[in-house]
C-alpha cells in the first residue's frame, strides 16, 4: 500500500517537513532543513507543530521520525548561534527534547545518516532507534568543539544506554559509533531504513501500545531525571555558574601552591 501523505509544513528559510503513513496508525515525519538538519528554532519549531497535529488529530499509533537528506539525520546544533540566542535551550530546544521523550504513543528515530552532538541527544529522546547499516556515524563530538555537556544531555544517556562503559566512549572518546557498533553497544535497537522499522513496529505490536492512555505519563516517570532537568533549566544554569566559580577559585588555589611549592624548591637548591 502506498504511503499517504497526511500534511506538510514549511521550516524557513528554505525546508520543510512532510508526514505520511507507511502503515495505518503509523506516522513517518521526514524533516528536510539544509544542509544538514542542524536544530535550528525554525526546525524545531515545524517539529512541534507536526508533533501536535499528529497527536491532536490523529488516532495513537506510532511516530517515526527520519530524515529527507541522506547523508544526515541531523548534525546537532548550530552552536555558536544556539549559546548566542537568548531562551534558545529553555524556549526551543528543550521544549523538543521534552516533547519527544514523553510522548504519548511509541516513538522510533530512523536513523538514515550521521547523527552528532545534539542530533544523536534528539534520537535518544525516542523509544527506540534504528540505524541505516550502510551509511552515517552516531558521536557526541562536543570535546572536539570544546562545548560542556549541560545536565539533560548527561542525564539522557546514563537514562537510555545500558553501559558506563559505553557512555565513557562516547562522552570522553568522541567515537565515530557504526551502526554495527551502535547495535553492539545498545545505543540502536536494529539496523536497517523503512522496512526493517515497519516490520519492528508489527512485530512488537507498537500501533497499539499507546491505546490506554497512559503511555506518556510512563515514560515521564521512567526518564524522571532527564524529564527534571528538562523542566528545571534556570536552576541547572545557576549549578553550572557555581561550578565555573568554583573552578576559578581552585585554580587560584592551585597556581598559589605551586608558586609556593617552586619557591621552596628554590630556597633548598641554595643550602
Amino acid at each position: 500500500m502506498a504511503a499517504r501523505t497526511l500534511f506538510t509544513l514549511p521550516i524557513q528559510p528554505t525546508g520543510g517537513i512532510t508526514c505520511t503513513t507507511p502503515l495505518p496508525k503509523v506516522y513517518l515525519l521526514t524533516f528536510n532543513s539544509p544542509p544538514d538538519n542542524r536544530l535550528r528554532p525554525s526546525l524545531i519549531e515545524a517539529l512541534l507543530l507536526a508533533l501536535d497535529i499528529i497527536e491532536y488529530k490523529h488516532p495513537k499509533g506510532v511516530l517515526i521520525t527520519t530524515s529527507g537528506i541522506q547523508k544526515f539525520y541531523s548534525n546537532g546544533l548550530d552552536y555558536e548561534s544556539a549559546i548566542k540566542t537568548p531562551g534558545f535551550f529553555p524556549n526551543s530546544l528543550y521544549p523538543l527534547w521534552r516533547r519527544v521523550l514523553t510522548y504519548p504513543m511509541p516513538t522510533i528515530s530512523l536513523l538514515n545518516g550521521h547523527a552528532f552532538a545534539a542530533g544523536l541527544m534528539l534520537a535518544l529522546m525516542h523509544d527506540y532507534r534504528f540505524q541505516n547499516p550502510h551509511r552515517g556515524f552516531l558521536c557526541l563530538n562536543e570535546l572536539d568543539f570544546g562545548a560542556p555537556l549541560k545536565a539533560p544531555m548527561a542525564s539522557i544517556f546514563r537514562d537510555k544506554l545500558p553501559s558506563p562503559h559505553t557512555f565513557r566512549t562516547l562522552v570522553l572518546e568522541s567515537k565515530r559509533f557504526t551502526a554495527l557498533e551502535a547495535l553492539k553497544d545498545g545505543i540502536v535497537d536494529g539496523l536497517g531504513g523503512m522496512d526493517e522499522c515497519l516490520t519492528f513496529v508489527d512485530e512488537m505490536g507498537l500501533r497499539k501500545k499507546g491505546q490506554s492512555g497512559v503511555y506518556g505519563r510512563l515514560k515521564e516517570e521512567m526518564w524522571r531525571e532527564t524529564v527534571g532537568f528538562l523542566d528545571d533549566y534556570e536552576e541547572q544554569e545557576r549549578r553550572l555558574e557555581r561550578l565555573a566559580v568554583e573552578q576559578q577559585r581552585r585554580a587560584e588555589e592551585g597556581r598559589k601552591n605551586v608558586a609556593e611549592w617552586e619557591r621552596r624548591q628554590g630556597g633548598k637548591s641554595k643550602l
